[in-house]
């Protein structure tokens, strides 16, 4: 009889240590809070944690979201481009309204050589850039003077990649940045169609060039106090 209840005894705490050091952890119940994670990988971004939470500013819009009557093409540099899209959405039946607005636009991928430590490290930095190609490399003069190396402002991002392997192999680590510059540009503001419809990307002539910035739909922004007064 002791034998019995010693050996249930040793069985136990056999039980007892598995299920403390061995055993998975048991995923959480439906409905409750997941404990704070403290591993570096379950950590996410901020623009991740924005993007789960349903957050999509600057985002494409859902065209098949009901709710969403207007939405924004745009950015165009210039004025009769954007009245050219106009024309083609009129004659798809759509109310097109012009919109000009001053904001920062993107014109291109800034491909730098960064935190060199002196004006004389710049300069033989820069002589190293220009023979190994890259010929319009010039050192800043109002960006940290002296210690930064533009290697130049690209619209097609394949020749940013190009400049910045060149760069590599000449020994340097470059650094790319979003080049931007304010300037007014126009915007599009399109009704939903009474049959339901929004304009797709396509019918902008979005993704047939290069340009800076790239053109989109976005949703409309809200109505001013002025407009909004002005409505009948």
């Amino acid at each position: 009889m002791r034998a019995l209840v010693l050996l249930l005894l040793l069985a136990n705490l056999l039980f007892a240590a598995w299920a403390y050091w061995v055993a998975p952890p048991r995923a959480p119940a439906a409905g409750r809070a997941t404990p704070s994670a403290t591993d570096a990988g379950e950590i996410r971004l901020l623009r991740e944690a924005q993007v789960a939470s349903g957050d999509t500013t600057g985002s494409a819009p859902d065209l098949s979201d009901s709710a969403l009557a207007c939405v924004s093409a745009g950015p165009f540099l210039e004025r009769p481009q954007a009245e050219q899209v106009e024309a083609r959405l009129v004659r798809l039946g759509f109310a097109v309204r012009l919109r000009e607005s001053r904001e920062a636009v993107n014109v291109g991928d800034w491909v730098r050589v960064e935190d060199l430590a002196t004006p004389e490290d710049a300069a033989n930095a820069l002589a190293q850039l220009q023979a190994a190609g890259i010929a319009d490399a010039y050192v800043l003069t109002e960006d940290a003077p002296g210690t930064v190396i533009s290697l130049g402002v690209f619209t097609e991002p394949a020749r940013a990649e190009q400049v910045e392997t060149i760069a590599r192999m000449a020994g340097f680590t470059p650094n790319t940045v979003e080049r931007t510059r304010e300037a007014d540009v126009f915007w599009l503001d399109i009704d939903r169609q009474a049959s339901a419809g929004l304009p797709s990307p396509e019918q902008l002539g979005a993704g047939t060039s290069e340009q800076r910035p790239a053109l989109g739909l976005h949703r409309c922004p809200p109505p001013t106090a002025e407009a909004a007064a002005s409505d009948p």
